[in-house]
């Protein structure tokens, strides 16, 4: 992807933003979302499900499942990446300080 069409990418899905999507596949690190853009997926890391405890696979929502989150940044080395955050204290903390 081109920096420009990236940074378009960037200021669609700003950081603090909310961004629904469909669960698209699990990995070991977390799960991909599928935010209606051809080229970038998001990613919602392990650490990044819950506001306290361990997460495990078997807690992953199901493929095809629509999910929210909250866009807490970007991959900038391949510029396919936006991270999010599920965890719903996490986004009650950006919406209400």
């Amino acid at each position: 992807m081109d920096r420009k069409s990236w940074q378009q990418i960037k200021s669609k899905y700003e950081i603090g933003g909310f961004v629904q999507g469909k669960v698209e596949f699990h990995a070991p690190f977390g799960v991909f979302v599928d935010i209606g853009e051809s080229l970038v997926k998001g990613l919602i890391k392990i650490p990044d499900f819950l506001d306290s405890g361990e997460m495990s696979e078997e807690m992953y929502p199901e493929i095809g499942t629509t999910i929210g989150a909250v866009v807490v940044g970007y991959n900038e080395s391949n510029c396919r990446e936006i991270f999010e955050r599920q965890a719903s204290a996490f986004y009650t903390k950006l919406s209400f300080p």
